[in-house]
């Protein structure tokens, strides 16, 4: 009798323990399960900082940009088309010029003492210099802010008021010839948010060197204009 009782209990125990088992296996294929068929996540596109692309600027301004009015002239000269004498020679003028006033990739300053032409060749250098800084602001993760152009093409009328204010205006500018633009490095038009000048001005000096590197471009770094004034080549 006490051998039968101790048979029966074993019997329980053993099955308690297998039905045990056995939900616990089945329990680890059923997620096992879900998880193989479950559908992947979404992988997120990782924000690109400044800290992947480093803004590296250039050591110095001054001898990073450094071609003076004497070496700029030669390139405008050859280049450029013949002086004009006033905006209403500018006006006939337009088969040789091409109109710069409107662009996505920069904003050109209210003009007081030039005419937003240049030659195609420079118009075409222009665009490039702000369609690179704008991929430059994208790779740093930077927000997007325009260049400011704040001369383009100046006629002799221009030139000649100039040199009443100005003892920097040459009566032989570069700006005559419609090859020449100047670009602030002190202010931005914001597109997105507004950002540091400093910063902005690091990224777009970096831009300028590959352009002159590509021997693309004369540049001169202005101090007390506040600006890069560069000549296409």
């Amino acid at each position: 009798m006490k051998q039968r009782k101790h048979l029966t209990k074993r019997r329980f125990f053993v099955g308690f323990f297998t039905i045990v088992a056995l939900l616990a296996m089945g329990k680890h294929i059923a997620r096992m399960t879900r998880e193989t068929t479950a559908v992947p996540a979404v992988p997120q596109i990782p924000t690109i900082t400044s800290d992947v692309h480093p803004i590296r600027s250039v050591p110095n301004y001054k001898t990073a940009f450094p071609d003076s009015q004497s070496v700029q002239i030669v390139a405008a000269e050859r280049w450029g088309v013949r002086p004009v004498k006033n905006r209403e020679d500018a006006e006939k003028r337009k088969k040789e010029l091409v109109y710069v006033g409107e662009s996505p990739y920069y904003h050109v300053d209210r003009l007081s003492s030039s005419i937003p032409y240049l030659v195609p060749r420079a118009a075409i250098l222009l665009q490039d210099i702000g369609q690179a800084f704008y991929d430059s602001l994208y790779v740093k993760g930077i927000p997007f802010n325009k260049l400011i152009v704040t001369s383009v093409l100046r006629s002799m009328d221009d030139v000649a008021r100039l040199q009443r204010h100005n003892q920097n205006a040459t009566e032989r500018s570069c700006h005559l010839f419609g090859t020449t633009f100047d670009i602030c490095y002190n202010r931005y038009h914001p597109v997105t948010q507004p950002v540091r000048d400093d910063t902005l001005k690091w990224v777009l000096s970096e831009v300028l060197r590959d352009k002159r590197q590509e021997e693309r471009c004369y540049i001169k770094y202005e101090v007390k204009q506040g600006c890069f004034h560069m000549t296409v080549r």
